[in-house]
């Protein structure tokens, strides 16, 4: 009787979750989509139509737009693979010296944004910039006449960026899925004659591909919808900027709407075509490994070698950003390869400034209540998925994954258009005031590093315990709150901290959202300080060196917290 009452009360409480659940995408996940491609699509005369979509493919300024974002996020995909790839099979494969502190060390770029890091990269490749003045000390060019290395190879450098900042996405997958093989397969092929690469390409690398699809599918997306680092070049023509730049006329051009919902399309092709090539095939491990894998223990030299490559790629990847502390602590930085002189001062004035002070409020304030609004609805989400056997439980655990795969640029500009003037959320028009707009955003955009967290946590935790309880005569609610939630906190913190952290610096939503400074989040008002005269730079370089602490010691917290589930929050 009492099991009974306790299912029934856990049934109710699923039904419930997923209602609430399927509201909320479906106002603030689904709406805007939709908005998009109403905009995009439909003509308030004549209906549904092609017409927009003719005309941006017609014209050569938004079609070498498309292009070079194409090309952004597949360069940086490959890039990416071909930082990621070696390092996940040297990490897995051997035993090498500092591994465990490498382990840590190589996940530090994608905690550090590209947008911050930009900032550095204008230094050190800039016209006079670190670069040329070691190239001029060197006799290697004429100072008359320095090279604009940015200005002559911006979607490279974009590319780099990207790679050098999201491969850490690709390293956390590729790792987890070489953990899952069993070892007697590569031993058995080993045994057959099949080494080397030829081992790698058809034992190893069609067992991993899941991962790598998963990891491949998130780096494009961002890298092709990626708008930080592009403004931060000034490299306009691209469809991001595109879009940022049309938000002004957002209200009676088409085109815009046209530009999202061709952005938005292609990423979704992108997903379904890469979902048929790289899942198509999947082999499943059926039973679990014959024996547990040994890393090998390489000598002198291949020590040597595994660590001078991950110690070479965290230090390439970490260079834009050392640049930006350098910036931060100078005085005067032109045409000498480090700063001329020293201070403390601009990280004091940073925090003392007009524009940065109120922006750190408002980060604060965005930031903590999407982690609150994340955090009830992931646990919720969570618990339906592992807790129960409701129909349709896996439609909600995709629904709650799929922010992961749909641009924030889109997101972001789906917010806006749903909230013009004479729409049903036209009371939430960020015109006015961007807080309730930046907060679901922020949450629904974070919503997944929650769910996976929670779903990890309770994954692990049987429901013996909370049976136990049910049989000592303890309510539902309670058993749930002595009991399963305390047993799972670390999960739930780890969770959390990914949220808020990841909030406090997202940047297409910041960027597109937040249009008064009186609402400035600080990603926005990181770049606004770049474009002011005087020591606007370096005020922006010491806003951007606190956000980084931050969001490292807040990310290197929430690893320590998952442990090995932490690749799995970058999974759709």
């Amino acid at each position: 009787m009492v099991q009974n009452k306790f299912e029934h009360m856990s049934k109710r409480l699923a039904i419930s979750v997923y209602v609430v659940s399927i509201l909320f995408f479906g106002c603030f996940f689904i709406w805007p989509i939709w908005e998009i491609i109403r905009g995009g699509f439909f003509d308030y005369e004549h209906g549904f139509t092609l017409s927009y979509l003719k005309t941006v493919f017609q014209n050569p300024v938004y079609v070498e737009g498309l292009l070079n974002s194409f090309i952004m996020g597949i360069g940086s995909t490959v890039l990416g693979l071909f930082i990621a790839v070696p390092l996940a099979y040297i990490f897995n494969g051997y035993e090498f010296w500092g591994k465990r502190f490498f382990s840590g060390l190589v996940l530090l770029p994608i905690m550090l944004p590209p947008f911050v890091g930009a900032n550095g990269v204008l230094q050190l490749l800039g016209t006079y910039g670190t670069f040329n003045t070691i190239l001029v000390k060197l006799g290697c060019m004429d100072p008359a006449q320095p090279f604009d290395w940015l200005g002559a190879f911006p979607m490279t450098s974009i590319i780099v960026m990207n790679a050098l900042s999201l491969y850490p996405i690709l390293y956390l997958n590729i790792v987890a899925s070489l953990a899952n093989i069993d070892p007697a397969l590569s031993e058995a092929a080993e045994n057959l004659g099949c080494k080397g690469f030829r081992k790698f390409w058809k034992i190893t690398f069609p067992l991993i591909r899941p991962g790598v699809f998963a990891g491949c599918t998130i780096v494009f997306i961002w890298a092709f919808t990626e708008l930080g680092v592009p403004l931060m070049f000034n490299f306009n023509r691209i469809t991001s900027v595109h879009i940022y730049n049309g938000l002004k006329e957002i209200g009676d051009n088409p085109f815009p709407y046209a530009l999202v919902a061709v952005m938005f399309i292609l990423s979704a092709l992108f997903y379904l075509l890469g979902k048929g090539l790289f899942e198509r095939n999947n082999y499943a491990m059926v039973a679990k490994a014959s024996h547990g894998h040994v890393a090998k223990h390489p000598k002198f030299f291949g020590n040597l070698c595994c660590c001078s490559l991950f110690s070479g790629v965290t230090l390439l990847a970490l260079a834009p950003h050392m640049s930006v502390i350098f910036f931060s602590l100078a005085s005067d930085w032109y045409k000498t390869i480090l700063p001329n002189s020293w201070t403390f001062d601009n990280y004091i004035a940073a925090l003392g400034d007009s524009l940065t002070i109120p922006s750190i409020q408002n980060s604060l304030i965005y930031a903590s209540f999407a982690t609150i609004v994340s955090a009830i609805l992931g646990i919720g989400i969570a618990f339906v998925i592992v807790r129960t056997k409701l129909p349709g439980r896996q439609l909600l655990d995709t629904c709650s994954m799929m922010p992961l795969a749909v641009p924030g640029l889109v997101m972001a500009f789906g917010f806006v258009a749903m909230a013009q003037e004479g729409r049903i959320f036209a009371c939430l028009n960020p015109v006015k005031n961007p807080t309730i707009l930046l907060i679901i955003s922020y949450a629904i955009r974070k919503l997944p590093f929650m769910v996976r967290s929670s779903v990890a946590g309770l994954q692990q935790i049987a429901p013996a315990y909370e049976e136990a309880a049910q049989n000592l005569g303890c309510s539902y609610m309670k058993a749930v709150r002595k009991i399963t939630l305390p047993l799972i906190a670390a999960n739930l913190m780890a969770g959390a901290i990914l949220v808020f952290s990841q909030a406090m610096l997202e940047v297409s939503d910041s960027l597109i959202l937040a249009q008064k400074q009186a609402f400035y989040p600080i990603t926005k008002a990181i770049y606004e300080l770049l474009n002011l005269l005087g020591n606007g730079t370096f005020l922006s370089c010491a806003l951007g060196v606190w956000a980084m602490t931050f969001l490292a010691v807040t990310i290197i917290g929430a690893s320590v917290l998952l442990g090995k589930s932490f690749g799995a929050i970058f999974k759709v």
